[in-house]
């Protein structure tokens, strides 16, 4: 997902994360007049606000405790029921092809590969070059031969692999070995733009017994991660607590971590703050206003920015044979919907200037953002409504007998409950009945989100820092591989213009492309962005090399407690 450039303009692998745990987008309306200040209108790709210090700053040991909202139910991220709390867990833990800088640079992972270079462009060709020190936590080598199996795994070829996205793998036509086990040779049939993100950002190499079957890969992490690569491993799962605790990597190769361990454990959204008042957890991500004066108020605590690659979003089920099956009613919808009115009540004091998120591919800040939106027009929507033949029937619209009402489904949080609140006066002032229906953070999207169980539904997109490949991974629409595309909605145009996006090697004439797609995706009614992440994280004041980190990627072996 990048271009021959070293500066990052766009998204990458999309995630999908149902609550705030983590701390991504969500904030709650106040009255309060506190301001968000200390660098909130930072634009992504600036800045990172890690409190960075050198290793000799820090002490030996300690505990960073976290939050998440469920443990996993596949620990494999590839996999298509992993969310994003998968990723947070395995990135202290598993190989990645390049590092990013809060800028937006790209450098090679030298503690994985000595090199990754583009060896040749007819046809395309990208060398790995394995570190010689990089092993598997049972102290196996890593190879080539992992390479190939990820590579296989994710080329789509075998539909019995039930795959997040293809990452560019289907664009592949081989992986060889190189000089020796230590080195890959990977050979495209097609171009693909975004060759540093196959093994990067969100996209960790796995070992070949995770990807050389499709048992293999579907149910080998059903119940816990096994072999790893890095500066951490699994130390223990404690699920009747809801715990997971990462501990040192005895294999491990690299610079020795300060931390001696990371937990995480299952919080309900409303017990998160609390815990960071009570010293139970070291960061989380400001939900609200409230929550902002709550961490400020908490000895020890600040408040750290760095405006984030992450996003809340309404999506719609346009399935045959649902009720938003017809593009014309989920697009006047998405008129009738006050995105502004939403970033008003929900970023108001956390940022300088709330304001909804008018891009599908990228996030404000970054090189090639502009805005594609639909206007919000209440009027125009009810006119298209009545064309449409959802006619007034008191207070809510009926067709041939069915009532105009939809059901929008969501995580449990207040946060989301207060969004679709807002969307459902929006829609009631155009005959539309919005029915709000909360689910569990275990099970939301295996056993909700992609059977489709929703009429609208809202989680949020996480990405990396790698532009494009989540493009045919959520937009791009083939009815017998949905990947992430939950809404079931798509066009071959969209399609066709997604292919040339990743086929297109010019910086700007990909942006132009992407932000193609990105109109096509507004005039379908695909989906509707609401609000970027503000970046506000609260730390322990004496965490460092931790926090907001923007576009830039964490090493784990730095992350510690000042002395």
């Amino acid at each position: 997902m990048t271009k021959p450039s070293t500066r990052i303009s766009t998204l990458g692998t999309r995630l999908a994360v149902p609550a705030l745990a983590l701390g991504l987008v969500l904030s709650g309306c106040s009255s309060s007049d506190e301001s968000a200040d200390d660098g909130a209108a930072a634009a992504l790709g600036t800045t990172s606000d890690i409190n960075p210090h050198p290793v000799a700053d820090l002490r030996d040991g300690g505990n960073l405790r976290l939050a998440l909202t469920t443990l996993p139910e596949n620990w494999n991220a590839l996999h298509t029921d992993a969310t994003g709390e998968v990723g947070s867990i395995a990135r202290p833990m598993m190989p990645r092809a390049f590092k990013t800088s809060a800028s937006g640079e790209f450098s090679v992972n030298t503690d994985y590969f000595t090199d990754v270079v583009l060896s040749s462009t007819d046809p395309q060709q990208v060398t790995y070059t394995i570190n010689p020190k990089a092993v598997w936590s049972d102290g196996s080598p890593i190879t080539w031969e992992d390479i190939r199996s990820q590579a296989n795994a994710l080329s789509g070829a075998d539909k019995a692999y039930l795959i997040k996205l293809t990452n560019g793998f289907d664009r592949v036509a081989k992986v060889d070995r190189g000089v020796d086990d230590r080195q890959a040779v990977i050979t495209f049939k097609q171009h693909y733009a975004d060759w540093r993100g196959q093994f990067s950002g969100n996209a960790f190499l796995y070992p070949k017994s995770v990807t050389e079957s499709a048992e293999a890969f579907n149910k080998s992490l059903l119940n816990g991660i096994t072999l790893t690569a890095g500066p951490f491993l699994v130390q223990s799962v404690d699920r009747a607590q809801g715990r997971v605790v990462l501990g040192h990597n005895p294999k491990w190769w690299g610079d020795k971590p300060k931390l001696d361990t990371l937990t995480f454990s299952v919080l309900a959204s409303e017990a998160i703050i609390p815990a960071l008042q009570n010293n139970e957890i070291d960061a989380v991500g400001i939900a609200s206003i409230d929550d902002m004066k709550t961490a400020r108020d908490t000895a020890g605590v600040v408040i750290r920015r760095a405006p984030g690659n992450s996003w809340s979003h309404l999506t719609f089920n346009g399935a045959p044979g649902s009720i938003l099956a017809d593009p014309a009613l989920r697009v006047a919808l998405s008129k009738a919907i006050d995105r502004q009115g939403i970033a008003t009540a929900v970023q108001n004091g956390l940022v300088a200037e709330p304001k909804p998120l008018n891009n599908h591919v990228f996030v404000e800040g970054q090189v090639g953002y502009r805005d594609n939106s639909l206007p919000f027009d209440p009027a125009a929507a009810a006119k298209e409504l009545d064309a449409l033949g959802w006619k007034l029937n008191g207070d809510v619209r009926e067709k041939d007998g069915r009532k105009l009402e939809i059901r929008d489904i969501m995580y449990n949080a207040q946060s989301w409950v207060q969004i679709a609140q807002i969307i459902q006066q929006n829609l009631a002032q155009v005959g539309v009945k919005l029915v709000i229906e909360t689910k569990p953070g275990r099970g939301y999207f295996s056993d909700v989100i992609k059977p489709g169980n929703f009429d609208v539904a809202q989680w949020i997109w996480s990405s990396d820092a790698f532009p494009y490949n989540g493009l045919p991974q959520i937009y791009a629409y083939n009815p017998d591989d949905l990947q992430g595309n939950y809404g079931r909605i798509g066009s071959p145009e969209i399609n066709e213009l997604i292919e040339r996006t990743l086929l297109e090697l010019d910086p700007e004439k990909a942006i132009d492309l992407a932000n193609q797609v990105d109109r096509k995706v507004f005039e379908i009614g695909f989906s509707l962005p609401l609000v970027q992440s503000t970046g506000n994280v609260a730390v322990r004041a004496n965490l460092a090399n931790y926090g907001a980190p923007g576009l830039a990627s964490y090493d784990y072996t730095k992350i510690g407690f000042l002395k």
